[in-house]
């Protein structure tokens, strides 16, 4: 029996990866290092038989102890915010860009047959457009002066109106964000390393994961558990820009069964692939959306028409790839999967942050 280590097990999106590999007869251990802007007064239910090791991704010795005696590694442990990591630089690139490569020294000692790294949609910046004439754009960005102006859309460099598109691995990536930055450099370290210790790599570039177990109290998570917790407690949801934005919503479940996939297909080896719901939502469609299901549909979104530094426009994903590679198809789509999750809110304490996390950006002149 295969025994797999999960890196951030103990998050949101590890603990459904182990509770899927355990069902699939794998034995598993998290390694967590359970911060507090996560964890802290969170009851969080690990999957029965997973072992759990505490510690933090740069502490060279416990990594290498939490490696001993397994099969293959899911590194899924980094900070994780658009927002936050604008400011807290150091953090953002020590967890996860030195916490990865204290991972990747620990497993020359120690290799392993294969290991699949979570890396992130932001590392596309904006996605794919299109132009009238239906070519396609793939080097789009928005003018600061046309942002903090309020026109919101991106145009082509004659001014015309372009049409957001779905976006495959095969766009080169536009960094908008630290956050973007560290999380590209986190995949490409664990390719290289896998084509130089001839160790299977897999790198996943997951779209916006929502599902039961989200942190709701920390406001640089999910948007989706950020508008949760501003509903729980009788507040609207707070959008930037005018709310229009486009995103692919991709469920926990979904990107659970995507790891394992990773893990099992040999044609996986060396490749990104986009695993997401193939859809595009608007964010103020999904408050709304989300505000019916919890049974509030009379709270509706406050559109902030300001925007924040460091995000994007329009970025949802073309799943193809997963498809032909790893069988993926998602099940479980946002309109018809709400219900787990309003279930977990309901039975959970969220506390409302996000008036914190807007005033701590605008501190520092990252809200235009």
């Amino acid at each position: 029996m295969a025994r797999i280590l999960i890196t951030g097990g103990c998050g949101f999106i590890g603990r459904h990866v182990a509770e899927d590999l355990l069902s699939n007869g794998y034995e598993v251990r998290l390694y967590d290092a359970l911060i507090a802007q996560v964890h802290d007064g969170v009851a969080v239910t690990l999957p029965e038989g997973a072992e759990v090791v505490r510690g933090d991704m740069r502490d060279a010795d416990r990594v290498a102890s939490a490696l001993k005696g397994c099969d293959a590694v899911l590194h899924l442990a980094a900070e994780v915010g658009v927002g936050q990591s604008m400011y807290e630089i150091a953090r953002y690139v020590g967890a996860n860009d030195l916490g990865t490569a204290v991972l990747l020294e620990a497993l020359i000692d120690r290799p392993v047959s294969r290991i699949v790294v979570a890396s992130s949609m932001s590392v596309y910046g904006e996605g794919y457009y299109a132009r009238a004439d239906g070519t396609i754009e793939e080097r789009v960005r928005r003018r600061p002066a046309d942002i903090r102006a309020g026109r919101w859309n991106p145009l082509d460099a004659a001014g015309e109106a372009l049409t957001a598109v779905p976006t495959d691995e095969a766009k080169r990536v536009d960094l908008a964000s630290i956050y973007a930055l560290t999380k590209y450099a986190q995949e490409q370290a664990v390719l290289i390393h896998g084509e130089a210790y001839s160790v299977d790599a897999v790198a996943l570039r997951l779209f916006n994961v929502f599902g039961a177990g989200q942190a709701l109290s920390n406001p640089y998570t999910g948007v989706l558990a950020n508008f949760a917790a501003r509903l729980a407690n009788g507040e609207r949801p707070t959008i930037f820009e005018d709310g229009e934005q486009k995103r692919d919503f991709v469920h926990v479940r979904d990107v659970a069964r995507a790891f394992r996939l990773a893990l099992e297909t040999p044609d996986a080896a060396g490749e990104v692939i986009n695993i997401g719901s193939g859809t595009a939502y608007t964010i103020s469609g999904v408050a709304r959306l989300l505000a019916g299901a919890m049974g509030r549909p009379e709270i509706t979104p406050e559109i902030l028409n300001r925007a924040r530094s460091g995000d994007i426009r329009n970025c949802f994903a073309d799943i193809a790839k997963a498809r032909r590679l790893l069988g993926f198809e998602p099940r479980f789509r946002l309109e018809e999967s709400l219900g787990d999750f309003v279930d977990w809110v309901a039975g959970s304490m969220a506390l409302d942050r996000g008036a914190d996390m807007r005033r701590q950006l605008e501190e520092r002149g990252l809200v235009t």
